[in-house]
């Protein structure tokens, strides 16, 4: 039987990722379009800085800058140093009196839950509850419970083998000489067994919390690698790392925190690395102007309602990064809007 974790697809499932990382999207432009009347507010205005419109709105300041980076990779908006302004799209569409406005477009979803969760969430900055249920924890606290996890665990398993896969072969110039990586927060370790799997002088440490250590333990013997890769319960906040690996990976781990939590990590990331060790940031970025990509600004508006976190910029990472004495390196793209930067620490 052929090897998966070996055996990339030819093809790339861009498409049918984007139906289900979009899936937030409209209902966030229908908050501002319909809930808020941000368009024709902002054009009244003349345009607006980011401080006039959370001060307006009562925005906490997570899902403001989800919101102007989505409106911004729609082109509804332009945005320069923090001033915010309607563009000739935005007007002729989105703006209450236009003969083109397209706000009773969106009225049958203006009163959905998921709409509901997005008011809630713009006011606090916290998560709703997973998928909008009434009677759900969000995904943070979701993850504890054993079923969830499981669920959940295998949604990500389903495209981390072709992303893992293509993480790999993109990491192939940086890691050939490399013998250890830690995995932190390493979900099913998926990630780790399809780098080992690429470079068989390498060996993995996943770091995960329970009840996703258990989950992580069966993959990776399902794949019959338990010699080369082993399962390290712990908090990744809370608990110590191990020590000087010669990688440690962040895989879709960084994007579902704030600010400070991305800050707390990186800064354990930098204590645990010796100098010459490799960091890797693996997930879907904006781009530095936080203009688009717009399947990327749609895909953080999901993780904005479910998670703490929201997608971020090679050039915000950079800036934690150079704070915690890494030397950060460029953007790498490498299959359905995903992709990777790396850093040295000196």
């Amino acid at each position: 039987m052929s090897n998966p974790l070996s055996e990339p697809p030819q093809t790339d499932p861009v498409q049918i990722l984007r139906y289900r990382d979009r899936q937030y999207a409209a209902e966030l432009i229908a908050v501002l379009l319909l809930k808020f009347d941000f368009f024709t507010w902002l054009h009244t205005r003349n345009g607006a800085t980011t401080s006039e419109i959370m001060a307006q709105f009562e925005l906490a300041e997570r899902p403001c800058d989800v919101a102007l980076t989505l409106c911004r990779a729609n082109n509804f908006i332009s945005s320069s140093d923090g001033f915010h302004e309607m563009t000739i799209l935005g007007r002729e569409h989105l703006v209450k009196g236009s003969p083109w406005f397209l706000g009773p477009y969106y009225k049958p979803i203006q009163d959905t839950p998921i709409v509901e969760t997005f008011l809630n969430v713009f006011k606090s900055g916290k998560p709703a509850q997973w998928q909008a249920r009434e009677d759900g924890d969000d995904w943070h606290e979701s993850m504890m419970d054993e079923q969830f996890a499981q669920d959940f665990t295998d949604l990500m398993n389903s495209r981390g083998i072709a992303f893992g896969q293509a993480l790999a072969q993109g990491l192939i110039p940086k890691i050939q000489d490399k013998k250890t990586l830690l995995d932190v927060g390493g979900g099913s370790g998926i990630y780790s067994a399809t780098l080992v799997s690429k470079f068989p002088h390498l060996k993995a440490t996943v770091l995960e919390q329970k009840p996703v250590d258990a989950i992580a333990k069966k993959e990776i013997n399902n794949h019959g690698l338990t010699d080369r890769i082993e399962v390290l319960t712990g908090d990744m906040f809370r608990d110590p790392w191990p020590q000087n690996p010669d990688i440690l990976l962040f895989s879709n781990v960084l994007h579902d925190w704030d600010f400070p939590e991305v800050e707390a990590l990186i800064k354990k990331a930098a204590s645990c690395l010796d100098s010459g060790g490799l960091l890797v940031i693996h997930e879907a970025f904006l781009n530095n102007d936080k203009s688009g990509p717009l399947a990327v600004a749609e895909y953080s508006a999901l993780l904005m309602n479910i998670t703490q976190g929201k997608c971020y910029s090679p050039r915000e990472y950079g800036e934690i990064l150079e704070n915690y004495s890494f030397e950060a390196g460029p953007y790498h793209h490498t299959l359905a809007d995903r992709g990777f930067m790396t850093a040295i620490k000196k």
